[in-house]
């Protein structure tokens, strides 16, 4: 009975991949992030989202990318970039966890209504692309002197 468990060659590790596959077909899987921080299974890639009264500013952490490959569109206040991200595999070997994502992407992030679509800058640098989408002058806030 033990010695099954006890062998590493991929008897104990199929068991698990067994054991998980059948408690997400009872269950399901979880839907949800497990965390405040985490993000959901498959969301790539990840993105941090800052503002301030000159701008929004969009980070997306896409190292191993060729930036030329990217498509970057904004439409009705909708950023969208998409792409396809390919992670080298062994074909010959046996992966027990795969967590590098690996296929065609699509981030849709939506934005203030106050943007302007024609002052757009895109960056791509240390695996970062950093999209800096400038506010409108007319909706900023301005300080009004009383006489």
């Amino acid at each position: 009975m033990f010695a099954e468990l006890t062998n590493f060659g991929g008897g104990l590790f199929d068991e698990f991949r067994r054991l998980q596959d059948e408690m997400e077909g009872l269950y399901g899987r979880w839907p949800l992030p497990a965390g405040i921080r985490s993000v959901a299974r498959g969301t790539y890639p990840p993105i941090n989202i800052g503002a301030t009264t000159e701008q929004v500013d969009v980070y997306l952490f896409t190292a191993g990318l060729d930036p030329k490959t990217l498509d970057i569109s904004l439409q009705q206040n909708l950023l969208t970039v998409s792409g396809e991200r390919h992670a080298p595999v062994k074909e010959e070997a046996n992966y027990y966890r795969k967590e590098r994502f690996d296929g065609p992407f699509r981030r849709l992030i939506t934005l203030p209504d106050d943007v302007d679509p024609d002052r757009v800058e895109a960056h791509y640098r240390d695996g970062v692309l950093e999209i800096h989408i400038k506010r409108r002058e007319a909706t900023r806030p301005r300080q009004i002197e009383v006489k």
